[in-house]
Order: structure tokens, then sequence, then C-alpha cells
């Protein structure tokens, strides 16, 4: 986590040490919100695709990834404990492959 984030701030400095003039936004290069990346984010992560987990990285602070990546876990869960009909505890214990409590 820390070696994308020192990527993320290395991308965001110029080659004298200061920061790298904002370019304008076009239809490609709009603005994303937090929950598009961290959707963008896990999903890259789970296909294993290290440019996109790159691309999505760069689209949102550091803190700002953390924090939808946070709250789609939370949804993720609930959704499935939903659908599965246990709690959300239960769930979470599974899917990170720890025993029944």
């Amino acid at each position: 986590m820390f070696d994308r984030i020192r990527r993320y701030a290395g991308r965001r400095r110029g080659a004298d040490g200061g920061t790298v003039p904002e370019r304008r936004a076009s239809r490609e290069q709009r603005a994303h919100n937090l929950f598009e990346a961290a959707a963008a984010y896990v999903t890259a992560r789970a296909e294993d695709d290290q440019d996109r987990i790159e691309e999505a990285a760069g689209w949102v602070s550091p803190e700002a990834l953390s924090f939808g990546v946070s709250e789609l876990a939370c949804r993720a869960v609930v959704a499935l404990a939903r659908e599965r009909e246990e709690s959300p505890a239960a769930v979470a214990r599974d899917l990170l492959g720890l025993p029944v409590a």
C-alpha cells in the first residue's frame, strides 16, 4: 500500500521537485469521484491488472481511495449477508477464511 502511495506522490512532482501543474480536464480526463476510483481499483485488484490498479489509484488521493475501498467492502459484506441470510460478521469471517466465532 505504501509503495503505491509513494509512486502516486512521485508522479505528482516534477523533475525539479516542484509540483506538476494540473492539466485541463478533457472528456477523457474528467474528475473521478472516490467511489468510482474504489470500484475500479478493487475490480483491477481482483483481476490482477497492475496498469488499471495504478490508474485508479491516481484518480483520487490515497486517503480517499482507502475510504472508498472500505465503504465498498462494508456494502459488499452487507449485500452478501442479505443474499445468504447470514450475519455480516459470519460473512466477513467466511470471506477471510477465519473460523466461525
